[in-house]
């Protein structure tokens, strides 16, 4: 072989090599979201209609996807006006396929459970993806549980009478937004 055609074969190998890892970072990229639609998505998680979590859209629609998968933004909570009632609600940001706003009483299971996951994170898991399973409770059809996963890992985190829950949220808020100003 002449320099030349070495040469030729080295930069021939060389793109060959960038496209198969731009190919294997396209193969790992998770999946998120639950569809394409652009805009915002509200979406309530509560088992008041019938399914586990709910979308308004003039009338309640039942979100049929049982899992969501994206980018921990944002935790916050939030006073608003319920049924004529003063309410505190958390807000879920997550970044997906479009962004993804959930909703849930700042006091219930599903939230406790993003809570004490979350907390229990550093900012470098948190970078990843996370995906949030709602998981209806077994004793009571009006209680609803979150599986917190951090890729493939399903982040268990107990709580009890005793959770000081105002730390745990100072935490998690913590931790989300080191995550959310970190630059790799």
């Amino acid at each position: 072989m002449n320099p030349q055609e070495t040469s030729d074969l080295l930069a021939a190998l060389m793109r060959q090599e960038e496209l198969l890892k731009q190919l294997v970072a396209a193969i790992n990229k998770p999946k998120l979201g639950l569809h394409s639609d652009a805009g915002n998505c509200k979406i309530y998680c509560n088992r008041q209609h019938g399914g586990l979590w709910y979308t308004l859209n003039g009338e309640p629609s039942d979100v049929p996807q049982t899992a969501l998968t994206g980018y921990l933004k944002e935790l916050r909570f939030e006073n608003t006006e319920r049924r004529k009632k003063e309410t505190c609600k958390l807000l879920i940001t997550i970044q997906a396929d479009r962004t993804y706003i959930l909703e849930s009483g700042y006091d219930t299971h599903f939230s406790k459970c993003i809570l004490a996951a979350i907390a229990t994170l550093t900012p470098e898991q948190l970078y990843s993806p996370i995906t949030l399973q709602p998981t209806p409770g077994t004793t009571d059809e009006n209680v609803l549980f979150c599986r917190v996963w951090v890729k493939s890992e399903l982040i268990k985190a107990s709580y009890g009478e005793e959770t000081d829950w105002r730390e745990v949220s100072k935490q998690a808020l913590a931790v989300t937004k080191a995550a959310n100003e970190m630059v790799l």
